[in-house]
């Protein structure tokens, strides 16, 4: 089993699609490190798990000596790190015009630097131990647009950007760099939903959280070591389906 004894950071542990990435590392037998600034989000993440089978940190990925702490922490307490999912973020949806200074820069920090700060800080642990593999999570959203967006489409950009820099960087060192872009992941009530959001999707339905977390296993398993600075569109053909309108 691939994943046996290994382990895997999890950022934005707490809830969505975070939640749903840290229970499938546990599920193929990784330790997790859930991080988040919501103790209690990911202790209902890790319900059931057994004790030594994760670590909750709490970690606010803007700030630098988090992110240290966090891969320090990691190291002391399981001996490696193995794999890093970057999916800490936040999304602030306003029209240019009014979108303040500072909420361009908290979305930036905390989507962008908060990726690359999380990265070179495991990327020091992997490096000593025999290399890793690293996630981040972009979006659609760095690929096409909805009014209002700027900030959070530039954040996602820069995401996919710094993954295939990250994969030249790092590749020496044995570490792999990717990311994944999901469309509509639906992470509240997906019995809600109405048959034409379905209809939207070439596949025929929304996605859900477990569909990134199953692209996640893929990029991180061992054995896809020849897959690195790749853009994994997971949108159920979304962003190919052309819209004429009458």
């Amino acid at each position: 089993m691939p994943f046996e004894g290994k382990v895997a950071i999890v950022t934005g542990a707490g809830r969505g699609i975070g939640r749903a990435v840290a229970r499938a590392y546990a599920n193929v037998g990784a330790r997790v490190v859930l991080a988040d600034l919501d103790p209690a989000g990911c202790e209902e993440t890790a319900q059931g798990w057994p004790a030594g089978a994760f670590y909750i940190q709490i970690c606010d990925v803007r700030r630098p000596e988090d992110t240290v702490a966090l891969a320090e922490t990691a190291h002391q307490r399981f001996g490696r790190i193995d794999f890093l999912v970057n999916n800490a973020g936040i999304g602030i949806w306003k029209s240019p015009f009014d979108l303040s200074v500072e909420e361009w820069e908290d979305v930036l920090a905390t989507n962008l630097r908060g990726a690359f700060l999380c990265s070179r800080e495991a990327a020091r642990v992997m490096r000593e131990t025999g290399g890793g593999a690293i996630v981040n999570i972009a979006s659609t959203r760095a690929l096409m647009s909805e009014p209002g967006s700027e900030a959070y489409a530039a954040s996602k950009g820069g995401i996919v950007a710094l993954t295939h820099a990250l994969a030249i960087s790092l590749g020496p060192d044995r570490i792999r760099v990717n990311c994944i872009s999901p469309g509509w992941i639906e992470t509240g009530d997906y019995n809600a939903l109405r048959p034409v959001d379905h209809r939207q999707h070439p596949c025929g339905r929304v996605g859900r959280p477990e569909d990134i977390a199953r692209a996640c296993l893929y990029l991180t398993d061992p054995d896809n070591d020849f897959v690195t600075g790749v853009n994994l569109v997971i949108d159920g053909g979304m962003t190919r389906k052309m819209i004429y309108v009458d």
